[in-house]
């Protein structure tokens, strides 16, 4: 049996700690929860119930037959805690929530996060430690890079792509063929219906650039 360790004990995390007990590994007992880590370390005090909080990422010692997973929402922090664990010698898995729907030819790389009632369409590209949020889908051809974040509701249609490191905040749509560059956003409810240049923020429908 493998041994999960949660990287963030705030919201995302919880929330995939009970994405990981819906999981085919741990209905089958190849898989249980061992508890969180995170630097504030009353961070689980005022709800109750769930796995202890083991340390920080960087006072953790890895043990045997643990395995990893980064529950960070923003693609920045996950990348900096996900190479602090790979520097020690971490293996991190993918949680995958038994109601996601994941079609054919579909690859998906290692550290992902893809939760309830989750659609990949065929031949879907998922990159390395993904989060996709409940209820997005994503239409055939897609490619998603690496660290990207999707949240609840959102669309990918057919061939369109993200680079690494791009957030779909909640109802946002890439149109199909379109792409978005790397560490951008889509704002929540917005529509992008042209491609999306790396490092930037559009919002509103049709999505437009916004400054800040």
């Amino acid at each position: 049996m493998k041994h999960l360790v949660i990287i963030g004990a705030r919201g995302a995390g919880r929330e995939t700690y009970s994405t990981a007990l819906n999981t085919r590994e741990y209905e089958e007992g190849l898989l249980d929860v061992k508890g969180f880590l995170d630097d504030k370390s009353d961070a689980l005090d005022s709800t109750p119930g769930y796995p202890p909080i083991l340390s920080s990422v960087e006072d953790y010692e890895i043990q045997e037959d643990d395995v990893f997973i980064c529950a960070l929402g923003d693609p920045v922090w996950r990348k900096k805690y996900v190479e602090k664990i790979l520097s020690k010698g971490g293996h991190f898995v993918n949680v995958i929530d038994k109601t996601a729907t994941i079609g054919p030819n579909v690859k998906i790389g290692t550290g992902c996060i893809i939760k309830r009632y989750v659609g990949l369409s065929c031949d879907v590209s998922v990159g390395d430690y993904v989060f996709i949020q409940a209820y997005t889908a994503v239409g055939h051809d897609a490619k998603i890079g690496n660290y990207c974040h999707l949240n609840t509701n959102s669309f990918m249609g057919g061939y369109s792509e993200l680079a690494d490191g791009v957030v779909m905040q909640t109802h946002a749509i890439l149109l199909p063929h379109k792409k978005a560059g790397a560490w951008s956003t889509i704002g929540a409810g917005s529509v992008a219906i042209r491609n999306v240049k790396a490092g930037t923020t559009v919002m509103g429908v049709p999505a437009k650039l916004i400054t800040f």
